[in-house]
């Protein structure tokens, strides 16, 4: 059986593709649809319609917290890559940036084979004469790098 939070992903991605890709809600209004807390909802919003999963969230306060979940255009792979670039910032755990190369080969942005490569280079081992502090910082800088260099191809 499904967790509540998955139920919940699975009518917003839903609501998503029937509002082709934008979609306002109501907190309060998909908690009671839901039974259950408004926090709840924020779980999930904050946790599955992140940027590196191609979501832009917009929350606004006041008048029963009406959320605002826009999917964000994979159909032009140059926009994609750009929105991720800049949603990066300074410095990229691994643990994210392979999520970020999953999303690319889910996308079909990039081959199997590509993500593999891009993997290895980014990994905590390729990068172990990097002082660790300054780790996750250089491989924020190498992937903008790849990415930048897909998007002129």
């Amino acid at each position: 059986m499904a967790r509540l939070s998955d139920i919940i992903e699975i009518f917003l991605k839903d609501m998503l593709n029937d509002m082709h890709g934008s979609v306002e809600i109501q907190r309060n209004e998909l908690a009671i649809r839901f039974n259950c807390v408004p926090s709840q909802i924020n779980y999930v919003i904050s946790t599955r319609f992140t940027n590196d999963k191609g979501y832009y969230v917009e929350s606004r306060r006041g008048g029963g917290g009406c959320i605002s979940i826009r999917r964000f255009n994979i159909d032009c792979a140059g926009d994609y890559l750009m929105h991720i670039i800049s949603a990066i910032g300074d410095n990229l755990s691994q643990h994210t940036c392979e999520v970020f190369i999953n999303n690319f080969t889910d996308y079909d942005i990039i081959a199997g084979r590509e993500a593999s490569l891009m993997r290895a280079a980014l990994s905590d081992k390729a990068l172990v004469e990097v002082p660790m502090e300054k780790r996750d910082n250089v491989r924020a800088a190498m992937l903008k790098n790849m990415m930048m260099s897909l998007t002129v191809l």
